[in-house]
């Protein structure tokens, strides 16, 4: 009995070219191509929250920072014998949509480790900060009252000389009526 031709041919994985795709294993140069892309994607994705969150007053706005830092930046480990790494918050979001791993529990715990961490070196951060932020305002309104000038406002934006939540000051009074150009105010 002779055997066909189609049955003799191998698939097209077989041949040279296509033979890295048939395997299931990463390489090294492939897994530090895909830990490069993740980290400029991330790096993008810090700069537009950095951008998105600049309106906030800074005392949201740091904390909200580091939130997003942590959720990006946090890796977790899924393959311990090959020390293989993933970022976290991918394998938490795909082994709770999919169900196709068992790790959602390890990256939960390594994302609320490393939060715990950099929430701590920020809180010894802010206090270090705050002394030196109060002598230098001190600093600040003691040589506005030598010169006679009014002290500086106060920061954030529900002072009370501020006039809406933003930390925006009055708008300034219209311009006499023989200027031809209006200006918007933004």
């Amino acid at each position: 009995m002779r055997v066909g031709r189609a049955e003799t041919l191998k698939s097209r994985y077989h041949k040279r070219l296509f033979a890295y795709l048939a395997t299931e294993a990463m390489t090294e140069n492939d897994y530090l191509l895909a830990w490069g892309l993740y980290a400029f994607a991330a790096l993008g994705c810090l700069l537009v929250w950095l951008r998105l969150t600049r309106w906030m007053w800074r005392w949201l706005r740091e904390p909200m920072r580091l939130l997003m830092a942590v959720l990006l930046l946090t890796p977790t480990i899924i393959d311990p014998v090959k020390e293989k790494f993933a970022p976290a918050i991918a394998i938490t979001a795909l082994d709770l949509m999919f169900k196709v791993g068992n790790n959602a529990w390890r990256a939960i715990s390594d994302l609320a480790m490393y939060g715990m961490i950099a929430f701590g070196l920020y809180l010894l951060f802010v206090l270090a900060r705050w002394p030196l932020e109060r002598r230098a305002a001190a600093r600040r309104e003691q040589v506005a009252a030598q010169q006679g000038a009014e002290p500086p406002m106060p920061d954030g934006p529900f002072s009370a000389d501020r006039d809406d939540r933003y930390g925006r000051t009055p708008p300034a009074p219209p311009a006499p009526a023989g200027h031809a150009r209006i200006e918007p105010r933004l």
